[in-house]
């Protein structure tokens, strides 16, 4: 683990007689003295704050909290994980380009990549991890223009080997994106381990209570956008006054563009409520990363050693395939997630879900209560065990989000559920 508590308290420092906690800047608009200065932050919105559909000071608290935590030289908040998926691509891909990802991704960030994106003209290229970084190499194209992984994928349990991918990538000249949701900062910082930008769905670990849905993207500011691959960035913007990222924002050129274009032209920024609650559950983080660890390897060691049970995928099991790099990125700590094979396929796998009391049954993850979910009888039902198999799930697969309830009563909760699944 690491000692994250500067970090924590980063965004928003109260004074003498000021508020303890962060403040609700609940207002769509600011108030200015004179058309002049209007005018002057339309022309250049981070010299102040024009509209909520850009930045408010509540949020912009939570985004430099999350920037300050990841190492990064800046963040921009989103309504949704899946909107910060979309935007950190769009901010450097358009009609005609390309990009490189792992197959080893959320399943609805993969219907974005091979579906809405091509709609769009964007064409993602999968690549296998298992390949020399030669394949890798040999996959890009003269459009190709970014690399996208997961540091622990949902719900796959891969450990991205983002050293590897970030040299291929700063190879062919091109940024690396992590999506390090799973692995939050407090066990994983890719920037440290070369990656360009890294993204959030908030909703997960980072809110942990299930109360808000969020997304955040954030910038390494280190990557050198005047290579010749990204005019985008170099270029004036002739949407927003002829501005040249690059020779204006320096190394915030990348989340600079992503506000003042794609946040100005989606809107998918999220209230100021939804980054107060979001804030109130990072003050826990690290605490909570440490107890989510805790308790999910004790979870998978049972699990490992049960009957009732065919297959465990964890990454901080030691015979786990992705033990080794579990051990280099996220020093041995796998966040709290498992995926399970129940003997006797989907009837067994539906008998163990309906026997469960503590765990609750629902299409979430990365909670403080334990969830669970069995794709194969709920959202997956429609498939064969054939297609099961042809899509990776196990039609006995159950995806078991470790809670911080007592680790004592999830295992009791555990051993009863698997007993009547062997009945």
């Amino acid at each position: 683990m690491r000692d994250e508590t500067k970090c924590l308290h980063a965004g928003y420092t109260p004074k003498n007689g000021e508020p303890r906690v962060l403040p609700i800047v609940q207002s769509t608009t600011y108030v200015y003295d004179s058309a002049a200065e209007v005018a002057a932050i339309f022309d250049d919105p981070t010299k102040g704050l024009c509209y909520s559909r850009f930045g408010n000071p509540t949020v912009m608290a939570v985004e430099e909290k999350i920037a300050a935590l990841e190492g990064g030289v800046g963040a921009m908040c989103t309504s949704s994980g899946q909107a910060a998926s979309l935007l950190s691509i769009l901010n450097i891909c358009q009609a005609g380009d390309s990009f490189i990802s792992v197959p080893q991704i959320y399943g609805g960030t993969i219907n974005l990549f091979s579906y809405t994106f091509k709609k769009m003209g964007i064409e993602c290229i999968y690549v296998d991890a298992s390949w020399s970084d030669e394949e890798i190499k040999a996959a890009f194209k003269e459009n190709t223009k970014a690399v996208f992984g997961e540091t622990i994928a949902n719900p796959a349990l891969k450990v991205f080997d983002i050293e590897r991918f970030a040299n291929i990538a700063h190879e062919m000249q091109v940024p690396l994106i992590v999506d390090n949701t799973f692995a939050t900062p407090v066990l994983c910082k890719p920037i440290d381990f070369g990656a360009d930008i890294v993204i959030h769905s908030t909703s997960k670990y980072m809110d942990g209570h299930a109360v808000q849905v969020g997304g955040v993207i954030v910038d390494s500011g280190k990557f050198d956008w005047t290579n010749g691959k990204f005019p985008e960035l170099v270029e004036p913007d002739e949407s927003y006054h002829g501005i040249s990222y690059t020779k204006q924002y320096g190394n915030m050129a990348y989340i600079i563009k992503a506000r003042m274009q794609l946040m100005r032209d989606f809107g998918v920024y999220p209230a100021a409520h939804s980054a107060f609650l979001l804030n109130m559950g990072l003050e826990t983080l690290a605490v909570r990363m440490k107890q989510y660890c805790e308790n999910a390897l004790t979870v998978a060691k049972y699990l490992k050693d049960s009957p009732a049970v065919e297959s465990v995928t964890y990454p901080g099991l030691e015979s786990d395939e992705n033990y080794e790099l579990c051990k280099k990125y996220l020093n041995g700590n796998a966040s709290g997630v498992i995926s399970f094979n129940i003997k006797g396929g989907r009837p067994a796998a539906a008998k163990f879900m309906d026997a469960l009391d503590l765990a609750s049954n629902e299409v979430h993850v990365a909670d403080i209560r334990t969830c669970v979910l069995h794709p194969a009888s709920e959202t997956h039902r429609q498939l064969t065990d054939e297609q099961l198999v042809a899509a990776g799930i196990g039609a006995g697969l159950v995806r078991f989000s470790v809670g911080l309830e007592n680790v004592d009563d999830i295992l009791a909760d555990l051993d009863k559920a698997l007993k009547a699944a062997m009945e």
